[in-house]
């Protein structure tokens, strides 16, 4: 868990550690609610732009990290939630006893520390991500660029996608960002200022003062900030992290649980708030 606030596919593979393959499956496929570097820059700006981080000041500034905590320790108990709900269905079983045995302290071997690591963890995650990140890469581009009736592939799927995001408090163009965004998850809010400037590339505005504006503009309320931030928890797991799972599973029936059960805590989670906050 602690590792996939790094990154979520190192997370997984942190998961060799367990000796259960039963506790093992469990804790790759909840590994996903802990939220990554790629998803922490996204939960801060909404947070800095529509709740207390925008006051400013040492009170606003301790509040609005407060609230980055609470909801990461709602990722943490979902993480636990979902954990006991799977071992009680499809992954019953016995728990295992958890020893921690210590090995004899030997002098670290330095280089050898940094070729193992660098081959067997850090260029493995680097090649899955670039694997997935090229023909994507392709297909945004295609979508931004295709004109079909005055208006790109990629406002089409917007509108086609927009009346099923509206129940769960987003609009067509959040839920098309974070289906585009699957390679990494740092490109689904330029993903989203492209389509609300009706742009053909990926672009990034000065600052939050600017973002929050063109978002308000493009009809966002606290009530899309907050299904922003909970289905930015709660969705699918990254590229990256989906084909290491199945690596180090070795089932593609795993990895599609590991990849619907992040998601459809997250659209349920969302449509929920959307519909007791528009009943308010």
């Amino acid at each position: 868990m602690c590792m996939g606030f790094g990154c979520n596919a190192v997370g997984v593979t942190g998961c060799r550690i367990i000796t259960s393959p039963r506790e093992r499956l469990i804790a790759m496929i909840t590994n996903n609610f802990v939220p990554c570097n790629g998803r922490f820059p996204i939960l801060i700006a909404i947070i800095s732009m529509f709740f207390l981080g925008a006051a400013g000041g040492f009170f606003a500034t301790f509040a609005s990290a407060a609230l980055l905590a609470a909801i990461i320790v709602l990722g943490i108990c979902m993480t636990l939630a979902v954990s006991k709900l799977l071992s009680l269905t499809v992954l019953r079983g016995l728990p295992s006893s958890f020893t921690l045995e210590l090995p004899p302290y030997r002098r670290p071997q330095i280089g050898k520390v940094i070729v193992r690591s660098l081959l067997s963890r850090a260029l493995a995650v680097l090649g899955r991500a670039v694997l997935t990140a090229a023909p994507a890469g392709l297909i945004l581009w295609l979508m931004t660029n295709t004109q079909v009736s005055g208006l790109s592939l990629l406002s089409h799927c917007a509108g086609f996608l927009d009346p099923f995001a509206r129940l769960l408090g987003l609009d067509g163009v959040i839920l098309i960002a974070f289906i585009l965004g699957l390679p990494a998850n740092e490109i689904v809010v330029p993903i989203i200022i492209m389509a609300y400037l009706s742009q053909g590339s990926l672009m990034e505005l000065d600052g939050l003062t600017q973002l929050k504006a063109l978002l308000v503009q493009n009809g966002w309320t606290w009530i899309t900030s907050v299904s922003m931030i909970l289905f930015t928890m709660m969705h699918w797991p990254c590229a990256t992290t989906c084909l290491t799972i199945r690596k180090e599973s070795g089932s593609l029936k795993w990895t599609a649980l590991a990849f619907a059960v992040p998601t459809l805590c997250g659209l349920i989670t969302c449509f929920l708030f959307t519909t007791v906050a528009r009943l308010m």
